[in-house]
């Protein structure tokens, strides 16, 4: 229904900050009209810098805007979860996948680098597959859902494995995107579903029926996520390795 957001930036006299502030406001606006979202409140937050003995300026943080919605669920029984909800359903991807890698998770924490563009954003494509998930939310077709953000698609798989207790049985990457970018791209505008495996071919048809890129990726079961041709990880041995880190960070072991 509306957004409320929260600028951070350094110090605005400098024209290269002016310019990402401008920048920012543009890029919210321009969104804010394609989905039809009034910003109803905020703040701004400007000269956020540190400056060591020997620096001739100060070193401000990274540009961050942040952004608060909020949404209104006439019947919040016809509502969607991500965690898989029973094994034999169908894992079905909504949107166009090409492995958008640049400025992603990927990049900079397995592979050490943060270089190239953020992926682009069509606010067309955005709001026509978040039409096409939220109907299908609303006739009860998806049994969970999941947006896919920061990490990519294996990343999104995972959690909703993780709230679950449900394994995943995923087939091997199409042979044309690499198979990394694939599943740790981050492309936009995509969501992984899951439906009942009897229905899955009808919903697809009437989505691709929409113009909306769809796919299967695979099937909901087990206790591992296992990608075709890849070693398997178990659901337990994820869960461990994200519920525990914190604890040990605390602890000094890690």
């Amino acid at each position: 229904l509306a957004i409320t957001d929260n600028l951070n930036f350094g110090n605005p006299e400098r024209p290269d900050i002016m310019g990402q502030f401008v920048g920012c406001v543009r890029g919210i606006a321009e969104a804010c009209k394609a989905l039809d979202f009034p910003v109803v409140s905020g703040n701004v937050s400007l000269y956020n810098e540190t400056k060591n003995p020997g620096d001739d300026v100060g070193r401000a943080i990274p540009p961050t805007p942040s952004i608060g919605g909020v949404g209104l669920l006439a019947d919040f029984t016809k509502s969607a979860t991500f965690a898989f909800k029973a094994e034999g359903e169908a894992i079905v991807l909504i949107g166009e996948t090409q492995g958008w890698l640049g400025q992603s998770l990927y990049l900079r924490d397995i592979c050490g680098r943060e270089e190239g563009a953020p992926p682009p954003v069509d606010l067309v494509e955005e709001r026509e597959n978040g039409d096409v998930v939220r109907a299908l939310i609303q006739d009860r077709s998806a049994t969970a859902v999941h947006d896919v953000s920061d990490g990519g698609l294996l990343v999104a798989i995972t959690e909703m494995a993780m709230a679950s207790g449900i394994g995943a049985k995923l087939d091997a990457a199409p042979e044309d995107v690499e198979a990394h970018a694939f599943w740790f791209g981050e492309d936009q505008a995509r969501y992984v579903m899951t439906v009942k495996a009897a229905d899955a071919d009808r919903i697809m048809r009437n989505i691709q029926g929409a113009s909306i890129p769809v796919s299967r990726l695979g099937t909901t079961g087990g206790d591992t996520v296992a990608i075709a041709g890849e070693r398997p990880v178990t659901v337990a041995a994820l869960n461990s390795a994200f519920e525990g880190w914190l604890p040990a960070y605390m602890a000094g072991k890690n």
